[in-house]
């Protein structure tokens, strides 16, 4: 009888620790589609999800600063973003900066957040003189790696100009259970003719 009692305590308890944990993935959910926008990044101070911590393919020419304050489009700060073509020119021909959650992870430990009924991810962009031509996307991380991004999606090489101009990328049919890479640029050598800075603000899901 003991035994019994016993047995059933902790299949009972088994139960509650597996409702308890589904309350919180559910409550987890409900707060991101309750949220009018999930930031990867708005402005200095303001919170937002992942790191800028993934320099592809090494960090050598890339640079970044995400608390610029001149011509920001009026938010308190953004992004500014360089990508250093004549680095680039003789070794891989390309370079960028991946989001990552948490950061410097690619695949290797868990991370990431569930995403599931955003149906696009939005950024706002500028070029120092115009002409910048930059890729954008999101997911595609870790294959390879125990903890993969679950889906990705990417934008055509854009051609920037100088003033702000808002930009989406369609996550429509898309699997964003995991996602750990949440946003990423990508310059060439091939599609820039000299070294390029362009700037971002307000990258967010919705």
């Amino acid at each position: 009888m003991f035994k019994l009692i016993s047995k059933m305590y902790f299949i009972f308890g088994a139960l509650a620790v597996l409702a308890l944990s589904q309350a919180t993935v559910d409550s987890a959910f409900a707060q991101f589609k309750k949220s009018e926008k999930f930031f990867v990044y708005k402005d200095k101070p303001s919170p937002s999800h992942f790191a800028a911590s993934g320099f592809m393919p090494d960090g050598r020419c890339v640079a970044i600063n995400d608390t610029w304050l001149d011509n920001c489009g009026g938010s308190r700060s953004c992004i500014q973003a360089k990508f250093n073509r004549d680095c680039t020119a003789t070794s891989t021909g390309w370079a960028g900066i991946y989001w990552l959650e948490p950061a410097n992870n690619w695949g290797e430990f868990k991370g990431g957040f569930n995403l599931t009924g955003a149906k696009k991810l939005v950024f706002s962009a500028r070029g120092e003189k115009g002409g910048e031509v930059v890729t954008f996307k999101m997911g595609g991380v870790g294959m390879g790696h125990p903890y993969p991004d679950s889906d990705t999606a990417s934008t055509e090489p854009i051609v920037l100009t100088k003033d702000w101009k808002e930009y989406s990328i369609d996550l429509t049919g898309k699997d964003l259970s995991h996602i750990i890479g949440g946003f990423a640029w990508v310059g060439t050598a091939k599609e820039n003719q000299s070294n390029i800075t362009f700037y971002l603000r307000n990258i967010y899901y919705i």
